[in-house]
């Protein structure tokens, strides 16, 4: 199925890049292609049970997606309130919406809650926000211990060379996505790391 398929079968609407509130720190909203996301439901890794935070979720994609295939909780969270607004349409209209929800904040800013097991990131801003919210989601850790993976899609070789420096995070695994679109870029991938 294509873009335009997914959208329809989980009566959403995702698909379009907005940089209108982009900046040097907070990255342009571009939503993650659906076979990428196909990819990672199927690892097996995500389940009903799990809790995942959608760092700048956009309109909403990566949650009413991953909720309608493997019924998991999603909580996505955006500092742009145009795209919560759509992010919560979204939730109304798809199947799965009551496994969503989503918050409007700066990701630096939210307190992760006790729940929250797996984190998602497709480069939603800059190496130092990314600094600050890793201290949030250690903090929620060591709070209130258990095992957590952080997932990142098409990670920048900047994001690649902070992760592999920091103590409480261990390189777990990744998920080829290379296969998917022409050009063997290897960026396309999830890279996966685990605390706890």
């Amino acid at each position: 199925m294509n873009e335009k398929d997914w959208d329809t079968l989980l009566r959403i609407r995702t698909s379009g890049r907005d940089d209108s509130r982009a900046d040097t720190f907070r990255y342009p909203y571009e939503p993650t292609p659906y076979s990428v996301l196909a990819r990672l439901a199927g690892s097996g890794l995500i389940g009903k049970d799990n809790t995942l935070i959608d760092y700048g979720c956009g309109k909403g994609r990566v949650g009413c997606f991953l909720a309608y295939q493997t019924g998991c909780h999603v909580i996505g969270i955006d500092h742009d309130e145009r795209l919560i607004e759509k992010a919560l349409a979204n939730k109304e209209s798809t199947a799965k919406g009551n496994r969503l929800e989503f918050v409007l904040t700066s990701a630096e800013k939210y307190e992760v809650p006790a729940s929250a097991d797996m984190f998602y990131f497709f480069n939603p801003f800059s190496v130092e926000l990314l600094q600050s919210v890793r201290k949030r989601i250690v903090d929620s850790y060591y709070e209130n211990p258990r095992e957590m993976t952080l997932f990142f899609y098409y990670p920048s070789e900047e994001y690649i060379a902070w992760l592999m420096t920091v103590p409480e995070l261990e390189f777990y695994d990744e998920i080829s996505c290379a296969d998917l679109f022409p050009g063997n870029d290897e960026r396309e991938r999830i890279l996966m790391f685990r605390i706890g």
